[in-house]
């Protein structure tokens, strides 16, 4: 696929060249914390290929199937991890609303934490 342009900081997470702990690492995909967590749990999951965004995916099975290893991952982290949580929600950002140009899926763990309790420390 594309390659990137600048140093991504995604890009260093899957090739562990950096110091972020991962929840979960195979040969297609690298999940770990949001840092900026928006929900009870709230995980990233990656392809370790350099993905600019959702919009680089191809009605191709390979993106298929990378597309629902990235959620299988998600959804057995989040069972692993807050079994407790009867919800769950997946999701991509789309340019121009995300922050980092790699593909990285969204799982959360419900319930939402509200941004305005989050910023009162």
């Amino acid at each position: 696929m594309a390659k990137a342009i600048s140093p991504c900081i995604f890009c260093q997470i899957a090739r562990s060249s950096n110091s972020t702990p991962l929840l979960h690492s195979d040969d297609k995909v690298v999940a770990f914390k949001d840092i900026n967590p928006s929900a009870f749990r709230h995980y990233l999951i990656i392809p370790v290929e350099h993905i600019p965004t959702v919009n680089d995916l191809q009605r191709r099975n390979e993106d298929y199937t990378l597309v629902s290893h990235m959620i299988n991952v998600g959804e057995t982290l989040l069972r692993r991890d807050a079994p407790q949580s009867n919800q769950y929600r997946f999701g991509f950002h789309q340019p121009p609303f995300n922050s980092v140009d790699h593909l990285h899926l969204h799982c959360f763990a419900l319930p939402f934490i509200p941004r305005h309790l989050e910023q009162q420390d």
